[in-house]
């Protein structure tokens, strides 16, 4: 299993957010989101948005903390990344 997050430094709705992703399949970042009770609708594209109150328990879980810099890195080689349509 290879997840990742990053730290919680993305604003949105009175919150920081991470960024949670795979980097192995969307299948393992659906399931590993799933046994953390994060709903479907966090997930946007090739991650899910974890709100800061829960970042510690997700990396207690397994998740792997790294920059947002590897993350998006690792993303990108793990040929996962899908980027945003303009």
């Amino acid at each position: 299993m290879t997840i990742l997050i990053d730290p919680p430094s993305w604003p949105g709705h009175g919150r920081l957010w991470s960024h949670l992703v795979s980097t192995a399949s969307y299948a393992e970042l659906h399931a590993f989101a799933q046994e953390q009770g994060l709903p479907e609708r966090l997930f946007e594209r090739d991650h899910y948005d974890v709100p800061d109150r829960l970042f510690d328990a997700v990396v207690a879980a397994g998740a792997t903390p790294v920059s947002s810099k590897v993350l998006v890195h690792a993303l990108v080689e793990s040929g996962l990344r899908r980027r945003k349509h303009r």
